[in-house]
């Protein structure tokens, strides 16, 4: 706080710095904190604080950033406390650190870098202003980096570059006291100036100076956007198509890696201060169908196929059930759900995990996830189930049919994983044959089988498939362990993953086709001594091209 805050100022007067340091000591304090400062306020009667008013403080921990500390300091603010009343409830209180955050300050910045958008070739200047007790002293940074001779209250770059666009944050010493600034941003922009132009002022209105342009690329290009404008502060971005604001669209570029035809439309941007906002000209943005032959204008683009193909969304659901009412408890499902998530989630998956489901629930997951597949799409299947016995019941378990484990689909368009870990069994590999043709009829492009589980037979089921599947190169089937033998997981009082798991997770983030991924974990399965010659990864694939969970 500034020296010129007495006694007898109100509390509500407090700078906004100075009231969130005081409020974050006081709420994470236990015996020294809001709850006992209310306590010695209220035994003053002074100010009125209630048992009722700090039950409101307290209720303030439900809201998002709720602080019941501030709460209980604008209720007393509201009822005329001053800085020397607080300061003398923090002395009883015996909060040192709460009491220094309200005591005048031995350095104090009073002018803080703002930060710019501007042209290169045009001068940067950002400054910060700090009062001591003391001669005070200052230091710029970028980043992490000192900034050469930047040790003045004005940092001072003529001419700016692109190459110093950036972060900036000045350090302020005054004594063995120090404080830093608030970090500035500094967006440098090249434009071509016509005649006549002049951008030198960036205090004021906003300026437009780079306008985007309309686009016409084929499918699987790369799309990129630019706009931008001069000001300080700098200015706010968000894209739009179609009159719909894009989500995360919020810089001055907007790329879109592998367009897809449905990314066509039109385009603007809206670009804002504090004070006003402006649009930039509407764009039109064609992409044009690449695997189109012939009729009327399209073409075949073969050259405009990329490299490599992306997902350009990936969602994964993963299913665990721990608890059987007639069978074992596992505990490997879990943790299996917990590994998997988090990598995952390093392939850019959007994951949803869900554990214990009854039957009819994982039916309905299920049939919610075929919803999402559509021609070109990839999906990998798998299912997870772990026992040590045959399972002879329908009570609590799945035939593999019902029992997704793991579907990864991903192409062009989309990717979505879908695991299961639980009990199960097989029988005619009847297990999985309606969730393929299903599959099948969506078109995907990739069908993935992962199927960690027994393979012992169900004596008192006698069904057999009559599923007739279309041929095709694009299935891919792993089995954690052969036929009529059973899947494993380790035996552990704590946390511990199944033993195909355990060998996938090391793998999953290869960026390798998924069966030679599937080969390198068989591999490393066949050196663990606690299952060799009890389990054993078995692969089948009917995989024509190269295709990779990355």
């Amino acid at each position: 706080m500034s020296d010129t805050l007495d006694r007898s100022t109100k509390i509500n007067l407090l700078k906004e710095p100075v009231v969130r340091r005081l409020c974050e000591v006081l709420d994470k304090s236990s015996n020294k904190g809001w709850r006992k400062l209310g306590e010695i306020v209220g035994s003053e009667r002074r100010f009125k604080v209630s048992s009722d008013d700090m039950e409101m403080c307290s209720l303030k921990v439900l809201e998002l950033e709720g602080s019941p500390s501030r709460m209980l300091l604008r209720l007393m603010g509201e009822r005329g406390c001053t800085m020397g009343h607080l300061t003398d409830y923090l002395q009883t209180l015996g909060n040192s650190e709460a009491l220094q955050c309200v005591k005048p300050s031995a350095l104090q910045i009073l002018i803080q870098p703002q930060s710019v958008a501007l042209i290169s070739g045009h001068n940067l200047r950002l400054t910060c202003h700090a009062v001591g007790k003391s001669p005070v002293q200052y230091q710029w940074f970028k980043t992490k980096e000192e900034v050469p001779n930047g040790n003045s209250p004005d940092l001072v770059i003529s001419p700016v570059h692109l190459k110093d666009a950036g972060f900036y944050i000045c350090r302020v010493n005054c004594g063995e006291t120090s404080e830093f600034s608030q970090w500035a941003q500094v967006d440098v922009m090249n434009v071509a100036m016509s005649y006549g132009q002049s951008y030198h002022s960036l205090e004021g209105r906003l300026k437009l100076v780079i306008q985007p342009q309309s686009q016409r690329l084929h499918v699987g290009e790369n799309l990129q956007l630019d706009c931008g404008a001069v000001g300080r502060p700098i200015p706010r971005y968000q894209w739009h198509r179609n009159g719909v604001p894009i989500p995360n669209a919020t810089k001055r570029k907007l790329m879109v890696p592998h367009a897809m035809q449905d990314q066509h439309g039109r385009y603007r941007c809206e670009i804002s201060s504090s004070s006003e906002r402006m649009w930039t000209n509407e764009v039109d943005v064609v992409i044009d169908d690449v695997y189109a032959i012939g009729g009327g204008s399209s073409e075949f683009f073969l050259n405009s196929i990329p490299d490599q193909l992306y997902a350009t969304d990936k969602v994964a659901l993963l299913i665990g059930n721990l608890s059987y009412q007639n069978h074992p408890q596992l505990k490997a499902p879990m943790v299996d759900v917990y590994d998997l998530t988090n990598l995952l989630r390093q392939l850019n998956f959007q994951v949803v995990s869900l554990l214990d489901l009854t039957e009819s629930e994982m039916r309905n997951a299920v049939d919610e996830f075929l919803l999402l597949l559509h021609k070109g799409v990839y999906g990998m299947l798998g299912f997870y189930k772990y026992v040590d016995t045959p399972i002879l019941k329908h009570s609590d378990s799945f035939r593999v049919t019902e029992t997704l484990t793991e579907v990864i689909q991903y192409t062009l368009l989309f990717l979505g994983l879908l695991y299961y870990a639980g009990h199960g069994y097989e029988n005619y590999g009847n297990s999985f044959m309606s969730i393929l043709k299903l599959m099948q009829e969506k078109e995907t492009g990739l069908n993935v089988f992962l199927l960690d589980m027994c393979r012992k037979r169900n004596i008192h089921d006698e069904s057999t498939p009559n599923i007739v599947l279309r041929v095709t190169a694009n299935i891919v089937f792993g089995y954690a362990t052969c036929q009529d033998a059973e899947a494993f997981e380790l035996s552990s009082s704590g946390f511990t993953n199944g033993v195909f798991v355990k060998f996938l997770k090391k793998r999953l983030l290869d960026d390798e086709k998924i069966t030679v991924v599937l080969d390198r974990v068989a591999e490393d399965m066949g050196q663990f001594d606690a299952t060799k010659g009890k389990q054993a990864l078995e692969i089948r694939s009917s995989l024509s091209e190269r295709r990779a969970l990355t």
